[in-house]
């Protein structure tokens, strides 16, 4: 009898957090959609993105096909926000955020923005909102995102033209926890035996894809835990990296990226496997995902919105090398050779 109510217990407590996970997936439609999203964000735009040391939250309101509702805006980040005139922003819709509209479920949302007012920004924008959509095609532990095109509108001037410019929004990783059915993992420190191997070969590889040199499982000086780029999700007693910033890397190649200067490259394109060595990781298998998943990967480059045919052509030409060696067999064993102890 106490052993059948102990099954029936953890039956109703997985029914329970699969409805929690399906009524959150239904409660944020803004990730439902890859259609790029037409926002209107109204508010005192130029003293808010000026405002990089207080990073005071102002009003604003946001408007989507005719329906507004309040949000406050502040400026986040770290390196972007001393490289960029227009720094990532933060939409705080509030604890009991709003009902109904895209927006419907969500508190904190970050996003991710143009940086500078020049086309090859947007560029780059696109570049990093496409390696969010590749990962994520890869792996379901991974923030989904949203693109947007806002018209900022600066009611502190009066008869000022808005601003035109593309951004996207980063599903919260508290969103990402409830979807996985799993809980954040906050550690100064990673335990390497307690990762999901095979969702960490995935990470490790495909930051090898995209040439990205920035990210570590180590805790960086500025920051209390671990890991540099990277969340961990805890789930069924292992723990899954969630990577992210991604403007870094080789494949988005922005105009401010240098390579951390105690690695051994010169340019963010050259691509620097930085993998741990873990026992019972197999590059093998997710080498062979990636490689599975390459027509899907391309597609997500070809549907970007600039994705004239230099552009789509130039993107695609950089990730082809991978796919190239792969094919050709023994770049798992390469990637294993060059693992980090």
């Amino acid at each position: 009898m106490h052993a059948m109510r102990t099954l029936l217990l953890v039956a109703c407590s997985q029914i329970f957090l699969l409805l929690c996970c399906s009524n959150a997936a239904l409660a944020t439609p803004l990730f439902a959609s890859d259609d790029v999203l037409e926002v209107e964000l109204r508010g005192p735009i130029a003293s808010t993105v000026r405002d990089k040391r207080k990073r005071a939250e102002r009003l604003f309101t946001i408007v989507v096909d005719g329906e507004a509702w309040p949000v406050d805006v502040r400026v986040r980040g770290k390196s972007r926000v001393e490289q960029c005139r227009f720094p990532p922003l933060r939409l705080n819709f509030g604890h009991d955020g709003v009902s109904g509209g895209p927006f419907a479920g969500l508190d904190k949302v970050k996003l991710v923005t143009h940086c500078r007012d020049a086309d090859h920004y947007d560029a780059n924008l696109f570049e990093e909102y496409a390696t969010y959509r590749m990962f994520s095609l890869l792996s379901e532990f991974s923030h989904r995102v949203r693109l947007m095109r806002i018209h900022y509108v600066d009611t502190a001037k009066p008869g000022k033209a808005s601003l035109v410019r593309y951004a996207f929004a980063l599903e919260p990783i508290d969103l990402v926890a409830s979807r996985m059915q799993a809980v954040e993992h906050e550690v100064p420190h990673i335990v390497k035996s307690r990762l999901a191997t095979d969702q960490a070969a995935l990470v490790f590889v495909f930051h090898y894809l995209i040439a990205n040199s920035d990210w570590s499982l180590v805790t960086a000086e500025d920051e209390e835990t671990c890991c540099h780029n990277g969340m961990l999700l805890h789930k069924e007693g292992r723990n899954y990296i969630v990577p992210y910033d991604f403007d870094l890397s080789g494949f988005v190649n922005a105009r401010y990226a240098d390579p951390d200067p105690s690695l051994p490259i010169r340019r963010v394109t050259s691509r620097l496997y930085r993998g741990y060595c873990i026992k019972g990781l197999d590059l093998g298998i997710a080498v062979d995902a990636v490689v599975a998943r390459e027509a899907a990967i391309m597609g997500v480059v070809k549907a970007l919105p600039d994705a004239a045919e230099k552009s789509a052509d130039g993107r695609m030409d950089f990730l082809a090398p991978f796919f190239e060696r792969a094919r050709a067999g023994g770049l798992a064993a390469h990637l294993e050779a060059k693992c980090v102890a």
